[in-house]
């Protein structure tokens, strides 16, 4: 198992590979939770993401027979970087798999960080499926597969975030309360938890999910990893179905603490890093922050770390991120309502059934021969996440058979 020895060797190895990354007070964040919270700005890697660190180390520890032949991973996005930057630095070649799904921003990265030495296939719509024809490949071809996160040199590697988040800390005269991590499959918090349990127990290291990748959640729940049967893979840095047996092991009896955060949350949070603190961030990389608002009665006056581990996010999502923002803050709407088909029946429904300051964002209608009543599907746009109730009774008013899309699953994915 993994050692704060072993974390200190990949650091001796990677300190002049990898940009120490500044630890940050931050002062809109402390004066919103009345906290002291200290932001670890692993955005600001040579990658943009802390995947390059076990990347990098992992492949610096294979022989110079297994280099010659090449390497293999399997990735969401982050650590293919990683790996496309350590082929491009070691001169050997990578063959990377990432799900057809990963966004093109991540794709583009691996491209200009591996050069001509990185082959990439797009394969699976998931990183477990990716990962899976990964290591048939790998085993088939005789190339080393590098595991993003269930190997021993790529935990070591992600450990020495935590080596250089308690160094800057004696710089900065504090004792940091609690670390706020990530968990995709677990080679962060699993590095991060071998190093500080050894050299700084009193922090407590509290794992952080995206709501729809609980992955660890169910390992922690059934003894053991598991698959789950369905992700949401919005955040798809940390979007894995199966947690890393060796990490889920490294942390089981020492991370007492998970948190599930709402993609909606995340989402809020990254728009509000960006708009208040000027930080770009991915999915992934803003799930420790959005977790304050989880635990914020807890946490006044105490020092807190948030790890913003990526910051690898595709600009062309961004009019998700705002859609998935205002739905969690209560804003934005969605109904099948069944408009009487004659004239004025819309201009009614905008005088009598909306909000003075409330807008429709969508409006989609298909008149039928023959009928009184045809279904529309309509979003709106609250000016006040307060005025919701009204809104419904109006809306019931106009029609008792209304369908409301919130917490509809199934119907919002297929027609919104």
């Amino acid at each position: 198992m993994v050692s704060a020895k072993d974390v200190k060797q990949a650091y001796e190895v990677l300190k002049t590979i990898v940009v120490k990354t500044p630890l940050q007070f931050d002062p809109y964040l402390s004066e919103k939770y009345q906290a002291n919270i200290y932001l670890k700005e692993e955005n600001l890697q040579r990658v943009r993401s802390f995947k390059l660190r076990g990347a990098y180390y992992s492949i610096s520890q294979l022989s110079s027979e297994q280099r010659k032949q090449g390497v293999v991973c399997a990735s969401a996005g982050n650590h293919a970087q990683g790996v496309a930057f350590a082929a491009n630095q070691l001169n050997i070649g990578a063959t990377i798999f990432m799900p057809v799904t990963t966004p093109n921003q991540k794709i583009s990265q691996v491209r200009f960080f591996g050069g001509d030495h990185v082959d990439i296939r797009l394969i699976g719509d998931t990183f477990d499926e990716s990962a899976q024809a990964a290591k048939l490949f790998s085993s088939k071809e005789k190339k080393p597969f590098i595991d993003p996160f269930d190997n021993d040199h790529v935990i070591a590697g992600q450990g020495t975030v935590a080596l250089e988040i308690f160094d800057q800390s004696k710089a900065l005269n504090i004792d940091i309360d609690q670390v706020l991590v990530q968990i995709g499959g677990g080679g962060l918090i699993a590095g991060i938890t071998a190093y500080a349990s050894e050299c700084f127990p009193k922090a407590e290291i509290v794992g952080v999910e995206a709501k729809g990748a609980t992955s660890m959640k169910a390992a922690f729940a059934s003894g053991h990893p598991v698959t789950l049967e369905h992700i949401d893979k919005f955040a798809d840095g940390i979007a894995v179905a199966t947690a890393g047996q060796k990490t889920y092991h490294l942390i089981k009896d020492k991370v007492k603490r998970l948190l599930s955060v709402d993609e909606g949350l995340i989402s809020q949070t990254i728009l509000e890093l960006y708009s208040k603190l000027g930080i770009v961030a991915e999915p992934a990389g803003a799930t420790s922050v959005a977790a304050l608002e989880l635990i914020k009665d807890e946490i006044k006056g105490k020092n807190i770390v948030c790890i913003v581990s990526g910051g690898n996010n595709d600009i062309s999502r961004m009019q998700e991120i705002e859609e998935r923002a205002l739905v969690y803050e209560g804003l934005k709407h969605y109904f099948v309502i069944n408009f009487p088909q004659r004239p004025g029946a819309l201009r009614t429904f905008v005088s009598d059934i909306l909000g003075p300051n409330d807008d429709i964002t969508r409006f989609e209608y298909i008149k039928r021969a023959d009928k009184g009543k045809g279904p529309c599907l309509v979003g709106v746009l609250l000016a006040d996440r307060n005025d919701y109730d009204a809104l419904i009774e109006r809306i019931e008013e106009f029609d008792t058979h209304y369908v409301n899309l919130h917490g509809n699953e199934s119907l919002y994915e297929l027609l919104v």
